[in-house]
């Protein structure tokens, strides 16, 4: 479990090969202290298992599915890429729970300046949207974001400096794919909705409720 409060952004050092995927070697600091083998790290809002370390570097591993539905599938050399380390218990929780789980790859239509922040509209994969609501969270690039205004599969978010200067956002552009992954909780009420057996559990009852 994560939080979505980017601590540093590291640096894609070596793409190697491995059978149903890919070796990633990534340059950091920060995300090393006091990280052992086997622990998570989300690279790029992707939780990914510490397989190597070695001074100023670690490696992990990406296969399979994540491949396929998150942008480490076309990930190269130099690429910047946002990391966090697992929280912690008694961590304070400064963002939202982010799983590390991408729901799928979203792109930047628009990155410009306004005043002293910045607009970023990411158009997203349709089957996402029921799950998006406006001033909820949502995680891009494994950064906690809130949603500032929807306009069907467009969500417009208000980048603050210091937001832009400590991730990997300042690197990206118009065109540029992203992972996303969305509230924890939507996808809870939605499997609640599915299963309950006596109807007890409605969108009318949860809307009543305030949700």
């Amino acid at each position: 479990m994560f939080t979505g409060i980017i601590e540093e952004v590291g640096e894609i050092v070596t793409v190697t090969p491995i059978e149903n995927g890919k070796n990633l070697t990534i340059r950091a600091r920060r995300v090393l202290e006091e990280t052992r083998i086997g622990d998570s790290i989300a690279v790029d809002g992707v939780c990914l298992t510490v397989t190597a370390l070695a001074s100023e570097q670690f490696s992990v591993q990406a296969v399979g599915e994540t491949l396929e539905k998150t942008t480490l599938g076309t990930v190269q050399h130099g690429r910047r890429v946002n990391l966090e380390r697992a929280l912690a218990v008694g961590d304070r929780l400064g963002g939202h729970f982010v799983q590390g789980h991408v729901n799928g790859i979203g792109h930047i239509r628009t990155m410009r300046k306004r005043g002293e922040n910045y607009l970023l509209e990411v158009e997203i994969p349709p089957p996402l949207r029921k799950y998006i609501i406006l001033e909820g969270s949502i995680a891009i690039d494994g950064i906690s974001l809130t949603v500032a205004h929807l306009n069907d599969v467009l969500v417009g978010i208000n980048i603050i400096p210091h937001t832009m200067e400590n991730t990997n956002l300042r690197y990206k552009q118009v065109g540029d794919g992203v992972n996303i992954e969305v509230d924890l909780i939507a996808k809870y009420i939605e499997n609640l909705i599915r299963f309950s057996k006596r109807n007890e559990l409605n969108e009318n009852r949860l809307k009543q409720w305030g949700y």
